[in-house]
């Protein structure tokens, strides 16, 4: 079989995956039903998550071939991320799947692969602590501590708005086990179960009703095969793994402002002012054009993407930063046209809009506003100057 063959067979799984994916979605997890789920899901993923693992198969598909699954990565990853968007039910995916799954399969080890395959089974859910009260989305800015005895590692610290921690029954958690906030080096990942003693949640529902917490960890006792990799070298991984999601969320408003800007076409064809739709007014159609233009952008660069993540740490980087600045305008752009061509009743909590443009709004900061990618993306122009 040629390279070609096997990739148009890739292809069309993945189509056929995003296709089941989509329809269960719409029959499971519209917008009545979302509002109940979450309202019920204090400490467990809403039910439609159990069923992308026992239904659709889907939870492992952007693993390797060796590790069970499709071997797409992150095209994977993206079609996936934006078949949820346009559900807006993009958590636990993106925390379990995307960033832990991420992780642990760079990390292979009985540990590491035991609990792998727990999360794309649906038996496990993970979550990344790891942003702090203090950070402002410094990476290395972790002061959370990570102390060494005879049997295995204590942790001491506070996490902040760390995503369905309360779904969660993992926390991969980054501490410092050597050094300074800021340094690259003495940072390590280790996995801690939810329930362990001197583990603390805060559960609270954001803006978009999903759930984050905030984590207090006192004097958390972990066994030593919990460490993910080295320790005190995890600062790469932690940047793959956040530039992995960043991207993944640029998919999921692609999928977000499709319905934005579906049901803002919908609803101008239907209303009417003076006798006319108002779709025939000259100054909404530029409006509506321009709502199109940004999210075509968006979309096309976060595809284009694709090819820098098995570069070089620098070129992922800056090619990820630059999607999300336009991903993050898009975003404004349509989610506020949107809301502003429904008029008032946009922001009401039975029409559909109010909830995709919460989302979309949310997104514009997850992983760093556009304002801090921006700097990132001149820090390493200049370092090649």
């Amino acid at each position: 079989m040629t390279t070609d063959t096997l990739q148009a067979e890739r292809e069309h799984t993945l189509a056929m995956l995003v296709d089941s994916l989509s329809r269960y979605l719409g029959a499971r997890f519209d917008l009545n039903q979302r509002l109940r789920s979450l309202a019920e899901a204090t400490d467990a993923p809403p039910a439609f998550w159990s069923g992308l693992a026992r239904e659709l198969g889907l939870l492992g598909a952007a693993l390797p071939e060796a590790q069970g699954g499709l071997g797409g990565g992150m095209a994977v990853h993206l079609a996936v991320m934006q078949a949820l968007g346009g559900a807006l039910a993009g958590e636990p995916y993106l925390s379990s799947i995307v960033i832990g799954a991420g992780l642990l399969q760079r990390q292979p080890g009985a540990f590491s692969d035991a609990l792998l395959a727990d999360a794309v089974g649906g038996r496990a859910v993970l979550a990344f602590a790891h942003a702090e009260p203090e950070g402002r989305d410094e990476r290395a800015a972790v002061r959370t501590r990570l102390v060494r005895d005879a049997e295995g590692y204590e942790i001491d610290g506070h996490k902040a708005v760390v995503h369905a921690a309360s779904w969660a029954t993992h926390l991969i958690v980054s501490a410092r086990s050597s050094g300074q906030p800021g340094d690259a080096q003495g940072l390590s990942l280790i996995v801690v179960e939810r329930d362990a003693p001197g583990v603390q949640l805060r559960p609270y529902a954001l803006r978009d009703g999903t759930r984050a917490a905030e984590l207090k960890l006192e004097r958390v006792r972990v066994p030593a095969e919990a460490l993910l990799g080295r320790e005190g070298e995890a600062l790469p991984q932690i940047e793959q793994a956040l530039d992995e999601a960043t991207l993944a969320v640029c998919a999921e408003a692609v999928g977000v402002m499709r319905r934005l800007l579906a049901d803002t076409l919908d609803y101008v064809r239907q209303r009417k002012q003076f006798g006319e739709a108002i779709s025939s007014f000259q100054v909404l159609q530029h409006r509506l054009a321009d709502m199109h233009m940004a999210l075509a952008q968006a979309e096309a660069l976060t595809q284009a993407v694709l090819e820098a993540m098995d570069g070089t740490a620098d070129e992922r980087a800056r090619a990820v930063s630059s999607a999300k600045v336009a991903v993050a305008r898009a975003c404004r752009a349509v989610g506020q046209g949107a809301v502003q061509l429904h008029g008032g009743m946009g922001m009401t909590e039975e029409l559909a809009i109010g909830h995709y443009f919460r989302r979309a709004t949310l997104i514009e900061s997850q992983f760093g506003p556009a304002a801090w990618h921006l700097r990132r993306v001149a820090r390493l122009e200049a370092q090649q100057v």
